[in-house]
């Protein structure tokens, strides 16, 4: 790795509360993991970084970052299951935090006593890696792939201190969400979900070779993911409109099991739709919460089937 002190300007557009907000400083985090540095180099910037659309070194950043922010020894995926970049993953959790303060005067609720759901925890396990370390919430992660929950349970194992605070369930049935999941007398605070966007692999490739061509990159293969990813990762029958449809018509079939269901929408065209899902089961509050990282724009939209505000 070629020395050069890294440029540390600040993420504006992520959360306040994001560790992410500085560029990467990658002399610091080769500290922490030796391993990252086989994939740092110098750009014509004359920046350190690393070539995000090699799926090793984008692993290998990951690795490192959970390392280095959240105290996670031991993570590791199978090969081609989803990469996610830590920032993004991060401002979700944030922005949640907020959310739940609005029912609890202001204050963000901390500890045991906030249960969260994550549909689609991957084999990545990200979102309860984080949302254990930054807000002490304990999760309860679902997915209907068996070597995802397999992939998961092993990094909760090797690393104790996640004992007891996140658990996986396998989800075997494909058309339910909640059900066979969520089980009975069982409540959580809220629920979150990344969902498969895309309608098909041709469309994923697509808009990933779109990107790669936008910022100038040229991919070390024009159908391999840099960030990994199974089919129910990254794409389903009807794309992130049906899936999130699906969720919050079953969502109404268990009005009481979450004070807040939440999902992220990457596409803004599927709004008008989602509200009007939203308004079609009597969601009684529903709100869009903006989102940004870089150039990536989304939201997140939560809704509730409470009446009043529940204090913790």
């Amino acid at each position: 790795m070629t020395s050069k002190k890294p440029f540390l300007s600040e993420k504006t557009d992520l959360h306040p509360r994001n560790k992410h907000r500085n560029r990467y400083d990658f002399e610091q985090l080769c500290s922490t993991c030796p391993e990252l540095s086989e994939f740092v180099f110098v750009n014509k910037y004359q920046n350190q970084t690393i070539n995000f659309s090699d799926a090793a070194a984008v692993k290998a950043l990951n690795k490192t970052l959970l390392k280095h922010f959240y105290d996670i020894n031991h993570w590791d995926i199978p090969a081609d299951y989803l990469c996610p970049p830590i920032p993004g993953r991060a401002d979700y959790l944030h922005y949640i935090a907020d959310l739940l303060a609005e029912n609890n005067k202001g204050v963000i609720p901390s500890g045991s006593q906030v249960n969260v759901l994550d549909i689609g925890v991957g084999a990545n396990c990200v979102y309860p890696i984080i949302g254990q370390k930054e807000y002490g919430w304990n999760f309860v992660g679902a997915d209907s792939n068996p070597e995802a929950i397999k992939a998961a349970n092993k990094i909760i194992a090797a690393n104790p201190h996640l004992k007891d605070k996140i658990s996986c369930r396998l989800q075997n049935s494909p058309k339910d969400i909640f059900k066979g999941i969520i089980q009975a007398g069982e409540k959580f605070t809220v629920s979150i979900c990344n969902p498969p966007f895309h309608a098909s692999l041709a469309e994923l490739v697509a808009g990933s070779n779109r990107k790669w061509k936008n910022l100038g990159i040229k991919p070390a293969s024009k159908t391999k993911l840099n960030f990994g990813g199974q089919n129910a990762e990254l794409w389903c029958d009807g794309g992130e409109l049906q899936f999130i449809s699906n969720m919050i018509s079953q969502s109404a079939e268990m009005p009481d099991a979450c004070i807040w269901f939440t999902t992220l929408v990457s596409k803004q065209e599927n709004l008008p739709l989602i509200y009007k899902a939203l308004k079609n089961v009597n969601a009684l509050q529903v709100k869009t919460i903006d989102m940004a990282q870089g150039q990536k724009i989304s939201r997140i939209v939560a809704w509730t089937f409470f009446e009043f505000s529940l204090e913790f």
